[in-house]
């Protein structure tokens, strides 16, 4: 659990707080609030997902490019999403 909980405004405070500087990190392509998922189960409680082109080790990032464990208390999670486009339009 995190320390401060996790309230929706909270969640959404803290990721308003830090998007721009997660998003200024190598391969983050999105910054979101949810429940990161494996295999159709929640894999832990809410926090702030990072999502990322690829992951990579951190040995291989410069210490800005590395992405936090957690922001105020608020667990991050870092999910691999290769390079998000948009679809085609249906209409």
């Amino acid at each position: 659990m995190n320390e401060k909980g996790s309230s929706p405004d909270i969640l959404r405070e803290v990721k308003a707080r830090y998007e721009a500087e997660l998003l200024a990190k190598a391969n983050v392509v999105a910054v979101g609030i949810g429940i990161p998922m494996r295999a159709g189960a929640p894999r832990g409680g809410p926090g702030i997902i990072v999502s990322v082109t690829h992951k990579v080790r951190a040995s291989e990032l410069s210490p800005e490019d590395l992405i936090p464990q957690s922001l105020d208390g608020i667990t991050v999670w870092v999910e691999e999403i290769g390079h998000p486009r948009a679809l085609p339009s249906s209409q």
